[in-house]
């Protein structure tokens, strides 16, 4: 969505797993290969990426399981502005924004009791006070892994607060909408109940993951269902999709013709 909102397009978005960059000699497949090896005619994963699309954000996920020479290359972004590939391009940043994501603390979240996904706070100062106690610890463990001059080249750094139930139901809608977008392009409509809301809420969430469990909750429960339902011809063009759940069944999907609105079928 930052892409869309700044560059008009999800499209303009680089997204890098810094899980695949813990080994010195996998660092190179950010500029390109040297002349000689493997994948010099292909371009560095982010040089190449960033030619292309000059206007871009650039997600570096899980920054903290990279390699230290990583770290080395991004200073030299943040100093310079720009990058010399393997071919000897030199490679423009400046227009783009660099998102740079950690679980480093994440520990420290889960141990706080007083915030996140079913714990309660007497008052709204309580619950800041938490979060800031949270944060200062997690900013500590930051600081103690990265160093100063990496550090002190960021021009923000944001601690999360521990998801709610409000954050869960809100991201639900959001992947929602894409599911209901692809029915919509087979003529179908989709109805989400507020049970089918906070079953998925309540159910997608993972102490340790967080969010990440609901995208396959909802396939699972909500996709594969459907697609069950279109296969057999129980839902189709014109059809309206209600999402609902109920205890013993969890998540049911009730199809709704037309006709059965007393409307004309088309």
């Amino acid at each position: 969505k930052l892409a869309e909102f700044l560059f008009g397009s999800e499209d303009a978005m680089i997204r890098l797993d810094m899980s695949e960059f813990m080994e010195r000699h996998a660092v190179a497949r950010l500029v390109g290969a040297p002349p000689g090896y493997i994948g010099y005619d292909e371009g560095g994963q982010l040089t190449e990426a960033v030619r292309r699309k000059s206007y871009s954000v650039i997600l570096l996920d899980e920054i903290e399981k990279a390699h230290p020479e990583v770290f080395n290359i991004l200073l030299q972004i943040f100093d310079d502005g720009h990058l010399t590939d393997s071919k000897g391009r030199k490679v423009d940043f400046r227009n783009t924004i660099i998102v740079m994501t950690s679980n480093i603390g994440s520990d420290l979240i889960r141990q706080d009791r007083s915030i996140g996904f079913n714990a309660r706070t007497d008052t709204a100062q309580g619950e800041k006070e938490a979060y800031e106690r949270m944060k200062d610890n997690v900013l500590d463990e930051v600081k103690h892994f990265f160093r100063p001059e990496f550090l002190n080249r960021i021009d923000g750094t944001v601690v999360f607060h521990s998801l709610s139930r409000e954050h869960m139901e809100d991201i639900v809608d959001i992947l929602m909408v894409e599911v209901s977008s692809n029915l919509l392009e087979k003529g179908i409509s989709m109805e989400l109940t507020d049970n089918a809301k906070e079953w998925l809420a309540e159910n997608g969430y993972d102490p340790t993951f967080g969010a990440r469990p609901l995208r396959r909750i909802i396939q699972d429960h909500v996709e594969d269902k459907l697609s069950d339902k279109i296969l057999n011809g129980e839902l189709g063009p014109a059809d309206t999709a209600i999402v609902d759940a109920n205890e013993d069944d969890g998540i049911t999907i009730e199809a709704i013709s037309p006709a059965s609105l007393g409307a004309p079928a088309s």
